[in-house]
């Protein structure tokens, strides 16, 4: 049965796969698309890294709110969540390692990010959160199954945001320590709902230290 986002296209940016250092998976928010997001790795151009960056299914991954009960953002959710598995599946059967990869995104798609993360759990180069955290309601269970074996993790989020609130990024920080990432998190008060440079700045830093060492192995 086909999902709503499986015909979706996927757009690119940067080096081609096989001279890059490492593969960036950008994911863009609610009423935005991929382009939008894509214009994030404009910041990022003098490091040799490919971006990919899925279209989401009439510019929405899912429907109502991270924290709405799950089923109220099915079938949207699983699908979208199936968009970026196929993604990451592709890429390591181009020879690129989940080493290799950052799961990336923005408000609804920074969530889709962290539960894509802790929902297949392995050693990415990185998950960075701009504006997000796992998905469920409030006061729900956020636990994952599963390993990130030092996965180094950046949150980062205004408090408040209209959008996301603040305890959830920090119980996602919580939930993806104890499965063995490395977790930052960055909080910005009273800061716009958007991208900023120092968050662009905290992300190129995450960035260099992956793929410089990954460069050295």
């Amino acid at each position: 049965m086909q999902g709503p986002h499986d015909l979706s296209p996927v757009y690119t940016a940067g080096e081609p796969l096989k001279e890059a250092a490492g593969v960036v998976v950008l994911l863009h928010g609610r009423g935005s698309n991929a382009g939008d997001i894509l214009g994030l790795s404009r910041a990022f151009m003098d490091m040799k890294l490919a971006f990919v960056a899925p279209q989401a299914a009439g510019n929405v991954w899912y429907p109502q709110r991270f924290i709405a009960p799950r089923e109220m953002n099915e079938p949207d959710l699983s699908s979208a969540l199936m968009k970026v598995k196929r993604i990451v599946d592709g890429l390591v059967g181009s020879g690129i390692p989940t080493e290799r990869i950052v799961i990336a995104g923005f408000s609804q798609g920074a969530c889709l990010a962290s539960e894509f993360v802790a929902s297949n759990p392995a050693r990415y180069a990185g998950l960075i959160a701009f504006t997000g955290g796992l998905i469920g309601p409030l006061g729900s269970d956020l636990h994952h199954d599963g390993d990130l074996a030092g996965t180094p993790a950046l949150f980062l989020c205004g408090d408040p945001d209209p959008h996301i609130p603040f305890v959830r990024v920090e119980e996602s920080v919580e939930e993806l320590k104890r499965m063995g990432a490395e977790v930052s998190l960055h909080r910005y008060p009273g800061k716009p709902h958007n991208v900023s440079a120092e968050e662009l700045e905290q992300a190129r830093i995450l960035l260099q230290k992956v793929f410089s060492q990954n460069s050295t192995n």
